[in-house]
């Protein structure tokens, strides 16, 4: 693997612990505050990249040649291994525990049950697809000779499916701004 590689991972940990610390804090100290923050915050900047990802990268990576494409997922992939899944993990949890803390979370509530079926959805695409990539990438990273087309492929799929995840983020955020007024 590129000597990078190791940094970006390292980075992308680093960053990625302090969501889940952060909503330890908020639960720890039972604050509603901290907990709306920490749902926001994580929900904001993971519907962010995937509309980022989705809408521009998409357009940038279709218009360059494929071992720039490898040379892009080879920064991009270590970068966001850890963020994202913590984000999203983060995202969903403090939501939880949010509609709950708020007398919402009822399971008989077709908004609550929309709201539901749009985070499993995300959440498999995520933890089904984007992970399983993310590894494959590292794979073929690790071999002699990567096939470099393999790598831009499945970096292409992780980057179209982000517009997809950016869909469903703009539904959930419909979701959410009818449960926080009803």
């Amino acid at each position: 693997m590129p000597p990078y590689t190791g940094r970006l991972l390292a980075w992308s940990f680093a960053i990625g612990v302090i969501p889940p610390i952060v909503l330890i804090a908020a639960l720890s100290t039972k604050s509603l505050f901290l907990l709306d923050y920490v749902h926001v915050i994580t929900g904001g900047t993971w519907t962010g990249f995937d509309v980022f990802m989705g809408v521009v990268m998409s357009r940038i990576m279709r218009s360059l040649e494929i071992q720039q494409r490898v040379e892009v997922a080879k920064r991009l992939t270590p970068t966001t291994f850890f963020i994202l899944p913590s984000l999203a993990a983060v995202a969903i949890t403090s939501g939880i525990y949010l509609a709950q803390s708020l007398g919402k979370f009822d399971l008989s509530s077709p908004w609550i049950i929309a709201a539901g079926i749009v985070v499993l959805i995300l959440a498999a695409q995520g933890f089904g697809v984007f992970m399983p990539n993310g590894v494959r990438i590292f794979i073929e990273l690790a071999k002699l000779k990567p096939d470099t087309s393999k790598i831009a492929r499945l970096n292409m799929r992780n980057i179209r499916l982000a517009g997809s995840q950016a869909v469903f983020q703009v539904i959930i955020i419909l979701i959410m701004a009818h449960l926080a007024i009803y």
